[in-house]
């Protein structure tokens, strides 16, 4: 009995002794990145000096060149460039004009066309406008007060929903959905009330994608003052629009993704993957979407290196090309792991903005999810409190389909969606402490993970 009882002791004191030691190395890499930390300047530089960065562009070719750079600076032990061919999607000249009853002329209103979609060549789409406040709705309307129209489907994001990406789950399907019902059904163009939670007139882009069995037809988003007029307009009756854009898909153009890695002391060619994806949409900076989460992942690798953790499992940082339109990237790099054999212990992503983080997401097994619950105590002083939602990432997704556990950081969701996809993501939206608290809290867990496994 005495023996069993100091063994006990022992092992308590082991563990003990362990996580007093876990708790200064997350001292240490906190203090590092909030001190000397690179991420919010390698965000500038991203943002300021390359921009906004849709596959195909020519800025997102820069941005390939900069993430590069960045990871080999940040020490890497390895920088490599992972080609992929990506849509080539470009926006042109745009604009939507309304007429209201009893009015002679047209008035310009702010627009952006949905990712994606097809435009007038650089005709003028003229016809009146139906409205619909759901695809409930809009599935009462006989075909012929559907054909020739133009929809506008005027749905709003649910403000009472506290979870953000939960109100974009709901209302992404007008986006999504829309131009296909209404194409469908004879429409001749589509207008949407922008997935927004702002109170501002600031119309989002996103992606859409045409069914095989519709015609293409142009579908533009507006703000939701634009959409609050339009409404009242409509119930009056006698709203014509007037569409005019040089939106096109121009093919395929080859592309990369970046990556970096340090390399595994023990066990290197088992991985733990941290990733965010370098395109963004053609309007804004692309600063929280995602510029930020990929600074963050550059800065696991920085931070690791300057605190001279050599980790047991190979830490790889993934810059993931055409997240927004296509996920190519992701794609690319999945089926380059399974044609690799490679073994992913563990993939990250960070995409949902530079905001104050709160936790994680967590989509595994179950034992996989405890693993990461007993550290939930060494996170606690840092604000890392929310491990109960259970999914990772779009660019991950093809590795979690081949049974790798996955995950996300969760920053504060409130703001992500009055910036995300549109011209308002800058640069200056984004507080470098916020952000550098996000690179804390990731590089504490690849750590973790990195040190211990996952089983």
């Amino acid at each position: 009995m005495k023996l069993q009882l100091l063994a006990a002791a022992f092992i308590l004191s082991a563990t003990s002794v362990s996580a007093q030691n876990d708790s200064l190395t997350l001292r240490k890499l906190s203090d590092n990145i909030l001190l000397e930390g690179t991420c919010y300047e390698n965000l500038r530089v991203l943002c300021k000096q390359i921009g906004h960065r849709l596959s195909g562009s020519p800025q997102a070719a820069k941005a390939v060149i900069w993430g590069q750079k960045a990871m080999e600076a940040a020490g890497a032990d390895k920088v490599w460039l992972q080609p992929v061919d990506v849509p080539h999607w470009v926006r042109g000249k745009e604009r939507l004009s309304l007429r209201f009853q009893g009015e002679k002329n047209f008035k310009d209103v702010k627009v952006l066309s949905i990712g994606n979609t097809v435009g007038t060549d650089g005709k003028v789409l003229e016809a009146p406008v139906v409205i619909v406040k759901s695809i409930e709705d809009f599935k009462k309307l006989q075909i012929e007060e559907v054909k020739g129209k133009i929809i506008f489907f005027n749905y709003r994001f649910r403000q009472d929903l506290v979870n953000t990406f939960e109100g974009y789950g709901d209302a992404g399907k007008y986006r999504w959905l829309a131009p296909n019902m209404a194409a469908a059904q004879g429409a001749a163009g589509v207008i949407i009330r922008s997935v927004s939670t702002g109170a501002d007139d600031e119309p989002h882009t996103g992606s859409m994608r045409y069914a095989d069995t519709v015609k293409p037809i142009p579908a533009v988003a507006i703000g939701n003052h634009t959409a609050d007029m339009l409404e009242k307009e409509c119930v009056k009756g006698g709203v014509t629009a007037q569409i005019e854009s040089d939106c096109k898909m121009l093919g395929t153009v080859p592309s990369y993704n970046v990556i970096g890695e340090i390399r595994g002391s023990e066990y290197p060619d088992k991985i733990v993957l941290v990733g965010g994806h370098l395109d963004s949409w053609d309007v804004g900076e692309g600063a929280h979407d995602d510029g930020a989460g990929c600074v963050q992942s550059i800065e696991v690798i920085r931070a690791l290196k300057a605190a001279g953790i050599r980790p047991k499992y190979t830490v790889r940082a993934v810059l993931f090309m055409n997240e927004e339109n296509g996920l190519k990237g992701g794609l690319a790099y999945g089926d380059s792991a399974k044609a690799n054999n490679e073994t992913h212990i563990l993939a990250i992503e960070t995409d949902a903005g530079g905001f104050t983080p709160r936790g994680f997401s967590l989509d595994m097994k179950p034992k996989e999810r405890e693993h990461i619950l007993q550290y939930k105590k060494l996170f606690a002083p840092y604000g890392i409190h929310d491990f109960d939602q259970v999914h990772g990432g779009a660019d991950i997704s093809p590795l979690q389909r081949q049974g790798v556990p996955v995950g996300g950081l969760i920053p504060d969701p409130q703001r992500y969606f009055d910036l995300h996809h549109t011209n308002a993501d800058v640069f200056e939206q984004v507080n470098h402490r916020e952000l550098k608290m996000g690179a804390v809290a990731l590089t504490q867990l690849v750590y973790l993970v990195s040190k211990y496994g996952m089983r």
